[in-house]
């Protein structure tokens, strides 16, 4: 896979599953509700449902990927990242190559302008929920996407960390071995 390589972080994983459950939700009422409606495969007229132009094929298709979302939330971790990230690139994907078929007389998915937008907000959310805690110049040391990036600077850290955790071992033993030393009886 992709991300074998990358950590798998539980907190950032909750993100991840939310993004997947709620962008795989509306895409499967909407499925679901374009169903219902029993709009031809491949009708291009002007069948809406929820503000949205749709046919039997883009309802099929919208309801298979709300699906595939709701896998991507089951499993959550660095899978369900790496599949909002995969489907935002798809779907912002899909609103250029169906906004040049808008007006042709080959649109088999019966994109109009609201479909499109659509296309292209629920792409960029998609992207924002995978690309989460994984994608920044400034992410803070202690993520781990940052530590799977940086294993040698993260190493000296725990290096430095240990040196320092040693030096106030002797310390403290030097301080407690003064102490003892000075309430000696002289001999």
């Amino acid at each position: 896979m992709l991300d074998e390589h990358l950590p798998v972080d539980h907190r950032l994983s909750r993100v991840y599953r939310v993004g997947a459950g709620l962008i795989g939700l509306v895409l499967l009422v909407f499925g679901i509700l374009g169903l219902t409606d029993q709009i031809g495969v491949f009708d291009t007229g002007s069948h809406t449902t929820a503000g949205l132009n749709t046919n039997g094929a883009l309802s099929v298709l919208s309801f298979c990927v709300g699906a595939l979302l709701f896998v991507g939330m089951l499993i959550g971790k660095n899978f369900a990242s790496t599949l909002n990230m995969v489907l935002g690139v798809l779907f912002i994907l899909s609103g250029f190559v169906n906004l040049a078929l808008l007006d042709s007389s080959f649109n088999p998915l019966a994109f109009r302008i609201q479909n499109v937008l659509f296309s292209f907000v629920v792409g960029v959310m998609l992207m924002f929920f995978g690309m989460y805690g994984r994608v920044s110049g400034g992410l803070p040391h202690d993520n781990p996407y940052w530590r799977a990036r940086h294993p040698t600077q993260v190493e000296d850290e725990r290096r430095g960390r240990t040196a320092a955790g040693q030096r106030a071992v002797h310390a403290h033993r030097a301080v407690t071995s003064h102490r003892h030393g000075a309430h000696r009886p002289a001999g």
